[in-house]
């Protein structure tokens, strides 16, 4: 009966959490189509040369304080416009709600400024480390990956014969509805079992409170990231343990890279880089005199 008093709540708060990123969505498959319909081989060579860079720039677009850009950004690596690099770094230094939250709870601007400083540092490093591996790794004369929209469009059985903002506009409302129910259902279940018990287990403990920072980190939603900072704020998280939270925490992102990308194992790839690295960065965080 309490979970049925709350339903309209929960309802509209899922729901205005999926509508916020649909613009972003929009605009990638937007994006996306324009380049397979209208763009020759010279702008693919032209995006993947940019890639060199990219890292740099998805570590600064994502430390603006909304998860619609990580949706945009997996997006474009599943068309394989950018690197796995670029979308690492842009994973890593997205944040959320957690922006608001340090501000709106009186957080001091030198530990806020410095927050974002390491999430921005770490997200390009690792993107720039990764995509070098991955260049050293490719065998001499193999073929750099191509765009994959029309793959996409297979699997989503749309017609990408018809007009670009048509097919871009199927795609969005295909993901937006898968968004929308994965988000309904994990906030039921966040709203069941209580966030204060979700993430009571979890400590200021080295090393374990990380760990157990990072996989409440892979929790899809926006109160995985809210619940991370309020525990920071209450003294129970450390700074790192915060952060390793944080770096692994992108937003649906994730969801929307598993139903979309292909093979699996690239995916389960990702998810692996980004749990460790948030997890090691975090423990150097707090074992180095950063904070």
């Amino acid at each position: 009966m309490h979970l049925l008093e709350h339903l309209p709540d929960i309802l509209l708060h899922t729901l205005l959490d999926t509508l916020k990123i649909v613009p972003f969505l929009f605009l990638t498959y937007l994006l996306m189509e324009l380049l397979e319909h209208k763009s020759g081989d010279a702008v693919t060579r032209g995006l993947q040369k940019a890639g060199r860079v990219g890292p740099l720039v998805g570590g600064v677009l994502g430390l603006l304080p909304q998860c619609g850009f990580s949706a945009a950004a997996t997006g474009l690596y599943t068309g394989r416009i950018i690197t796995t690099g670029t979308l690492i770094a842009v994973y890593l230094s997205t944040s959320d709600e957690m922006l608001p939250i340090l501000i709106s709870g009186g957080a001091p601007f030198s530990l806020i400024g410095k927050v974002l400083a390491v999430k921005l540092i770490v997200g390009v490093l690792a993107g720039f480390c990764i995509d070098l591996v991955a260049r050293l790794a490719r065998k001499k004369g193999e073929d750099t990956p191509q765009l994959q929209i029309e793959e996409l469009c297979e699997r989503e059985r749309c017609r990408c014969g018809e007009h670009f903002a048509l097919s871009a506009l199927r795609h969005t409302a295909s993901i937006t509805l898968f968004i929308l129910l994965f988000n309904l259902i994990l906030n039921l279940v966040i709203h069941s079992v209580g966030e204060d018990k979700l993430f009571s287990f979890l400590s200021a403990t080295p090393i374990l409170g990380n760990l157990l920072a990072a996989l409440v980190g892979l929790i899809p939603n926006c109160a995985a990231s809210i619940a991370l900072t309020e525990l920071h704020l209450g003294g129970i998280l450390s700074v790192g343990a915060m952060l390793s939270g944080l770096f692994v925490n992108a937003g649906v992102a994730l969801p929307m890279l598993y139903r979309n990308n292909r093979p699996l194992r690239d995916s389960l790839r990702i998810t692996l880089l980004l749990f460790c690295i948030g997890t090691v960065a975090g423990i150097l965080v707090d074992l180095l005199p950063i904070f």
